[in-house]
Formats: C-alpha cells, sequence, structure tokens
C-alpha cells in the first residue's frame, strides 16, 4: 500500500508521483472532483470536531457533518482535533474485469488525505481519505499504529450525512429480523428510519444519490439511521461480544460512498464502488465461468420436492442427470442441485448443526452425476447451505472445497438460512457458540474466507442470505454474484408477494452494489398456490438483460419451461458477459431501459421494465454502430398483458430490421416489460 504522502497516478501505462503539502495545524483542507463540479471541506469547529462538508456545481449538498469513533473502553474520538495537514493526488487509470456488465473500467479520481491530530490529551491520530469523482465520492477512516491506540474497539462510528435538500427517498428497512429481504419504501427523505445500503434519494432539485460503502473487510456491515430532520448517521451492525469492531491499529475502514448524479440512468451507469476495491488478487481467473443453469429449487419452494430425504426428496441421481439432460438440450451450461448432502432432515433452519458437506445422501451418487455432466457438457452447481451455523460450515470449509475440485464442481451456491440474530460463529471456547447478526463483523470475516478457500480450489461462489455486495469481486473475481434481497421465492409462498414494482425498486437500490442471483424465468406465472404473480411473460425475459447477474437461472419447472418454446430459446440463448452496459432511460421506482452488448459478439439485447402502472417505453438505438444492419427480436408485452389479470401470459414476438438511429416504441403492459435481441448483419 503507498504511503500517505505519496501516491501512484496511472495515465494509460506511464506512471506519475504527485503530492501537495499543506502546512501543518491548517484550519481547513479541500479538493474537488477532475470536473470540478463536487467540492469536498474538511474543517474542525471550536470543539476540535472534525466536520466534512460537500458540495456540487456550488451548491451545498452535505452541510457539516462530523467524523470519529465511539469506543467501548476509551474516549470517544470526536473531540479535541486539529488538522495537522494533508495531501492531494490525482488518479486516472482504465482496468478491465474479468466478467461484468462492461470490459472496460475508467477510474478516474481526485484524493485528499487528511491528518488529524489531538494536541493534547490522549494525542490520537485519526487519518481521513477522500477520493472525489466525477459522478460521487468515497472516503474512509485510515488509523495509524500509535501507542495510545493499539487496538480500537469500537462501540460505534461517528460518520454524518447532513443533507440541505428535501426529496424522496427509496429504500427498505434495516436492523430487522429477515436478513435484507425486505420491500422497498418511498417516503420523504425525513421520514425515513434505519435504511439498508445501497440507500437512494432523488432531491427536489433533480439530484440524485445513492449512499453505500465499498471493500467491505473485517468489519461492521454499515446501515445508515435517520437521527432527526435530515441527518443521518452510519449504524454498524451489533456484535455479540461488545463492541461492533475490534481492529489493531494500522488499518483502514471500508469506503463510505455516495454516487452524486443529475439523472437515474447517470446513478445506474456508475462504477464508483468497483474503482474504491483493490485490484484483482487472484490472477488468472479464467476459470470463473459465467452461465446459464436450472436446478431443482423452484420445485422445493412449490412443495413439490423436498430438501430432505423421504418420498419426495428431490436430489436424487436420476433427477439430476433428467435436468442434466434439460440443460444440454437447450444451452444451459450447469445445473444446481440442493439437498443431495447429509444434514437436511429434521430442523435444520437457524441450526445446521448437522450439515455434512462431504457426505451424499444414499440416492445421490455426486461423482456418477458430475461424470454424467462432463460427458454432456453440463456442469453440476454445488450447494452448501449451514443453516447460518458457520462454526460447522469453517470447520468443514477446506475439505468441501477439495471434494468439488476433486470431482469438477466449478461454482456453488452457499445458503446462511436464519434470522438476523441467527449466524452461530465459532465462540471462544472449546464448544461455544455465539450468535451473530448476517452483517457483523464475524460473519463479514467468515464470507471472505469462504470465497478465498474456494478460489483456491477454482470454485465460484453465490451466497443467498449473504453479507451486502460492496465490490469486492474486484478483487476476487470468483465471488460471482449473491441473493441479498428479496428474490423470485417471495412470489412463491411470500405473504405478500414482490409486487409488480420491486424489481425496479432493485434495479436503483441493490443493483447499484452488484450482481444479484434473482432466478428470474418463471414462465408459468403462478406460485406454491396457483396464484398469478405480480409480472407478465415478457417482463420474464426482460430480467435477464435488466437484473444482471453472470450466473443466471432459468427457475421454472423443466415441464413448465418446455411449454413456451420460443420464450425458452430466448433464455437459453441470452448472454451473461457484456462488454457495455448503458442505461437508456428510467426513473427511480418507476421503469428502467437497459441496453448490454454481448462480450465478444457485435450483438445487443435491449431489456425494459415497469412498475404497476403500464407505459410506452421509447427505445433510441442510437447505441448501434452506424453502417451497418440488424435483425432485432422484440418481445413484448401483448394488448391484454397485465399483471393484475389471468391475461399475464399475453405476448408478442416481432422482427424486423434496424439500424443505428431508429426509434422503437414499445407498449408495456402494467407490471410488464420487453426484451429485444439485436442481431448484427441479418
Amino acid at each position: 500500500m503507498l504511503n500517505a504522502f505519496t501516491r501512484v497516478v496511472a495515465v494509460g501505462s506511464a506512471l506519475f508521483w504527485t503530492s501537495s503539502v499543506l502546512a501543518a495545524a491548517t484550519a481547513t483542507a479541500t479538493a474537488s472532483s477532475p470536473d470540478g463540479s463536487i467540492a469536498v471541506k474538511v474543517e474542525t469547529d471550536n470543539d476540535g470536531r472534525t466536520l466534512y462538508s460537500v458540495t456540487r456545481k456550488g451548491k451545498v449538498l452535505i452541510a457539516p457533518s462530523r467524523l470519529g469513533f465511539l469506543l467501548t473502553d476509551s474516549e470517544a474520538m470526536v473531540r479535541g482535533f486539529a488538522v495537522a495537514g494533508s495531501e492531494t493526488a490525482k488518479g486516472d487509470e482504465t482496468w478491465q474485469q474479468p466478467w461484468g456488465e462492461r470490459t472496460n473500467v475508467r477510474n478516474h479520481y481526485n484524493e485528499l488525505f487528511v491528518r488529524m491530530e489531538q494536541p493534547s490529551g490522549l494525542k490520537r491520530r485519526m487519518n481521513v481519505r477522500f477520493r472525489l469523482f466525477d459522478n460521487g465520492i468515497g472516503f474512509r477512516y485510515e488509523m495509524p499504529k500509535q501507542a495510545s491506540l493499539t487496538t480500537m474497539r469500537i462501540a460505534e462510528e461517528v460518520t454524518e450525512f447532513n443533507l440541505v435538500t428535501p426529496g424522496t427517498a427509496w429504500w427498505a428497512t434495516a436492523q430487522e429480523w429477515n436478513r435484507e429481504e425486505h420491500l422497498y419504501n418511498k417516503t420523504p427523505i425525513n421520514a425515513v428510519s434505519a435504511a439498508q445500503t445501497p440507500f437512494t434519494m432523488r432531491l427536489d432539485d433533480g439530484t440524485h444519490l445513492s449512499f453505500h460503502e465499498a471493500a467491505l473487510v473485517d468489519y461492521s456491515g454499515m446501515w445508515i439511521k435517520r437521527v432527526e430532520g435530515q441527518s443521518f448517521r452510519a449504524l454498524l451492525s451489533p456484535s455479540a461480544t461488545g463492541p461492533k469492531v475490534v481492529r489493531d491499529t494500522p488499518f483502514s475502514t471500508p469506503w463510505r460512498t455516495i454516487r452524486i448524479t443529475d439523472s437515474a440512468p447517470a446513478l445506474y451507469d456508475n462504477d464508483l464502488e468497483l474503482n474504491l476495491n483493490e485490484p484483482n488478487k487472484l490472477g488468472d481467473v479464467s476459470w470463473v465461468k459465467p452461465m446459464r443453469y436450472i436446478g431443482i429449487w423452484w420445485g422445493m419452494h412449490l412443495d413439490k420436492f423436498s430438501w430432505a430425504q423421504g418420498p419426495k426428496h428431490g436430489a436424487t441421481t436420476a433427477r439430476a442427470k433428467e435436468h442434466i439432460d434439460f440443460a444440454a438440450k437447450n444451452g444451459f451450461g450447469g445445473v444446481l442441485i440442493e439437498g443431495w448432502n447429509k444434514g437436511w432432515d429434521g430442523n435444520w433452519f437457524g441450526h445446521g448443526d448437522e450439515f455434512d458437506f462431504t457426505t451424499a445422501t444414499p440416492d445421490f451418487d455426486l461423482k456418477a452425476v458430475t461424470d454424467y455432466g462432463r460427458r454432456k457438457g453440463v456442469a453440476l452447481i454445488g450447494h452448501h447451505e449451514t443453516g447460518g451455523n458457520i462454526a460447522v460450515y469453517e470447520a468443514q470449509l477446506e475439505d468441501a472445497m477439495a471434494l468439488y475440485q476433486k470431482v469438477g464442481v466449478s461454482a456453488v451456491k452457499t445458503g446462511y438460512v436464519a434470522d438476523a440474530g441467527g449466524i452461530i460463529a465459532p465462540g471462544a471456547k472449546p464448544g461455544e457458540t455465539i450468535m451473530e447478526w448476517h452483517e457483523g463483523q464475524r460473519s463479514v470475516v467468515h464470507h471472505l474466507k469462504v470465497v478465498e478457500v474456494a478460489a483456491r480450489h477454482r470454485v465460484a461462489v453465490n451466497p443467498h442470505e449473504p453479507v451486502k455486495d460492496t465490490g469486492l469481486r474486484r478483487t476476487y473475481p470468483n465471488w460471482v454474484s449473491r441473493e441479498g434481497q428479496r428474490g423470485m421465492e417471495y412470489n412463491a409462498w411470500g405473504q405478500p408477494d414482490n409486487g409488480p414494482g420491486h424489481e425496479v425498486d432493485l434495479i436503483f437500490t441493490r443493483m447499484l452494489s452488484g450482481p444479484m442471483d434473482y432466478t428470474p424465468g418463471v414462465l408459468s406465472l403462478v406460485g406454491k398456490s396457483g396464484q398469478g404473480m405480480a409480472s407478465t411473460m415478457a417482463k420474464q425475459l426482460a430480467l435477464y438483460i435488466v437484473l444482471y447477474s453472470p450466473i443466471q437461472m432459468a427457475a421454472d419447472l423443466p415441464e413448465n419451461l418446455v411449454k413456451h418454446p420460443r420464450e425458452l430459446a430466448f433464455i437459453g440463448s441470452v448472454p451473461v458477459d457484456w462488454s457495455e452496459t448503458q442505461m437508456l432511460s428510467g426513473e427511480v421506482g418507476a421503469f428502467a431501459v437497459i441496453a448490454r452488448k454481448a462480450k465478444r459478439k457485435p450483438d445487443w439485447y435491449v431489456g425494459g421494465v415497469t412498475n404497476g402502472e403500464a407505459r410506452t417505453a421509447e427505445v433510441a438505438l442510437d447505441f448501434l454502430d452506424g453502417g451497418k444492419g440488424y435483425t432485432a427480436t422484440v418481445y413484448r408485452d401483448g394488448p391484454n398483458a397485465d399483471y393484475r389479470k389471468d391475461t399475464r401470459g399475453d405476448i408478442l414476438i416481432e422482427t424486423r430490421s434496424v439500424k443505428k438511429g431508429d426509434r422503437l416504441s414499445l407498449p408495456i403492459g402494467a407490471g410488464g416489460g420487453f426484451a429485444i435481441r439485436i442481431i448484427a448483419g441479418k
């Protein structure tokens, strides 16, 4: 890591060194974004409290807001500080993702590093680093090693966000029992309670904001709590052992991030958190293979199959081979089989003490299934449900991943089905267990451990009921996707279900953090009791484009999928890896239209979804190459498509010739959507 006084600045392949050192004990430190639109100022008040403020285009966005910590074993690190000095730097580089929404990512920023010191008393030091981009900022605390603070036991951060302009917020409740699986609220900013991140706002002046964090490593996950009016404060996920975070100095906290844009599409087309993570630490990751997959998963949620052994046991050798045959025939690269291992019998929810991750049930032959899949060109996607018991899982983790590597399982879906306080962690004493939160420091450490062990065995990881995504896929590209919000299963049995606008809400909130394994593709459009889903047929296809994941499931039962051969053919061919992505139009909570270009191909795909309101989407094909002809196949809502009616499955499939500059006017039914496949040269 570069020290505080010098920073590497990359422009193309050249390296430049830059520093601008302010005199010690200056009253303020300032910096602005590369285009000058966003500026940050750091200062202290009369009590020595560290304050930062943010302006945009000359207008105050975040009024002076405090920085610091509350500790469990010492005086709060809030008062008595002075600006001891600061340095500025610049960075501009373009790096490539091995997989993702786009291949090339530009990382262009200006940086401000501020050293805070207490001149008297405990004389502690606290550094804060800001990175300013044209579309947002990130800042983190960097705690130096010091005799008066060898170990920090953090009760809470005093990180504030004092917003000036009123507006509207889209947010999901934090610190509740059901992990992060809550519907979104739309309220005035001053009506928010405690929010998960990403947490999105549209101010009355049209400015769009999203608050989140980047590079969450060995630290507690951050929620955001409204204190009063439009003043917010970081709220760390609790710990069962007292302090929310315990770290030896020196260390850095995660980045606290704010995307700042003029529009909803610009909020989405934004790589802020990715750029605040470290580069790939794994080296060659060509073994990470994006894929479409199927599984027996939806049948579990319909109660057709069971995870436990018995007459309805889903994970049998015969059923696995049947699914492999279906996958091979219809263009799917993987099959997910849940419930193949011992431990599912009895009450495993929130317990997980009987799970065995290397021993199959008697009716499932792991090697026979993987060998069969290899001959068919289909991979088995492994599954590790823990019931939230990370103590049991960590004890078997190395052996479990080694087994998958041996038999050729290249990806695993992990699960942590337990309530918010239900993570069972190894205790301080032998045989002792501790109940932790899903996003507490201990759980954060666990998730990264799983990714690192899996990487040694060339296994990609897709956790459900996970810790939030903070862009660590840049550093660990085998962390391919995750759940982290209400997924499709709530449309099977949820009370209430996800509703017609949930996916649009996801695009401008949860999806700003990274890929989500939402598991679309329920073409039957019905749930467990036969109730109609809040979706149209065309919307199910659109979800493959608008909800990004490099590992995409066709969730429905094979017998339901084959009833819709044209739609199944689309799902079986839609890419899962992209060279370019851009949101063409959209409004938070209302609608979104997203275009993506296939990796290593000239083909484009466009998806659009709406909330519960019918509307007409105007799609401008300005992203196409000029001078070329294209054939567009449009899958759109028919005239009777409406999520509230039995006609929700009405779909029209049209083919037309298109070129750069054309405009498509596409009606979307209530709760509906559309998908377009645009092939070059035809």
